[in-house]
């Protein structure tokens, strides 16, 4: 066995932020999932969950925009509230500026919705603004007298992207329900094409080589799978313990391979909730997922 091919190693990395968007269908929950641009340098090409990186701004977040500080803190209690409620508003900015879902509260209550022109229309362009830093997304819920909703975000996994390169990333990932009279789409920029799927169809497409799904991506969609309604995935949301996973790259007998923890050649336990599959083989210029062979 040998390590990794050498590159540049990052040992900080960037603290991130993924949401699966939920809604029912008479097949089961379906995810919404987008198709990251193919110029684009991490995981161009491939269909992932809505996110990214936590910006400066999302560390604004406050009882004056903002419900559910408490819930973000109580979710993540491993950091300071700071950077707790920053993955939060990420995960809500991320939302918005790539699948133009606007998880926030009227005066009412209610989650806001997108179905008029006008509203459509305004909401669209600040989505477009938010994405390239001409506005901030508290600037726009503070104009049109919202509340961001941190709290219709559920965690339920934390995954590490391996030391290999520049682009290391520290996820946390979120569950939520679509909200009801939003639509979500792709942006166009960063993604060039968005689909609504169940958990079995993304697999077996995935299987068929239609799709690329990364690992991550992959083990979410897996755990999904048993579930029959977007109410029984939330409630495995809220009561999971959530652990964190980083995967190892390793070539073993010239075979290049991303270990999960639980894996046998992997240091990490499984933690509660072992994976399908805990080993994903290079093949062809992709990831095939393997269960392990102990």
């Amino acid at each position: 066995m040998s390590a990794a091919p050498p590159g540049p190693i990052v040992t900080n990395p960037r603290p991130a932020a993924t949401v699966v968007v939920l809604r029912d269908s008479s097949s089961g929950p379906e995810m919404f999932m987008v198709r990251r641009h193919e110029g684009t340098a991490f995981m161009g090409g491939a269909h992932v969950f809505p996110g990214g990186r936590v910006d400066a701004a999302d560390h604004t977040a406050d009882e004056e925009w903002c419900d559910g500080i408490a819930h973000a803190t109580r979710q993540l209690a491993v950091l300071p509230p700071a950077e707790a409620t920053a993955y939060h508003v990420a995960a809500a900015r991320e939302l918005f500026e790539e699948a133009g879902v606007l998880l926030a509260r009227n005066a009412r209550g209610e989650l806001v919705s997108l179905a008029g022109a006008a509203g459509h229309a305004r909401f669209n362009q600040d989505r477009k603004d938010v994405h390239g830093g001409r506005a901030t997304l508290r600037a726009v819920i503070e104009r049109e007298r919202l509340r961001l909703a941190l709290d219709a975000l559920v965690l339920f996994a934390h995954w590490v992207t391996p030391p290999i390169d520049r682009r290391q990333f520290d996820t946390r990932f979120f569950m939520t329900r679509v909200p009801p009279d939003q639509m979500p789409a792709h942006d166009d920029t960063e993604t060039t094409q968005s689909v609504w799927m169940t958990p079995p169809v993304a697999i077996a497409r995935s299987q068929n080589r239609e799709i690329v799904l990364p690992p991550p991506t992959w083990s979410t969609v897996r755990e999904l799978e048993p579930f029959s309604s977007v109410d029984e995935a939330l409630a495995w949301a809220r009561r999971r313990r959530v652990v964190r996973r980083e995967p190892t790259l390793i070539e073993q007998d010239g075979v290049r391979m991303l270990l999960v923890p639980g894996d046998p050649l992997h240091p990490d336990p499984a933690g509660d909730e072992p994976l399908a599959e805990t080993r994903f083989v290079f093949v062809d210029g992709g990831w095939r997922a393997e269960r392990s062979r102990a």
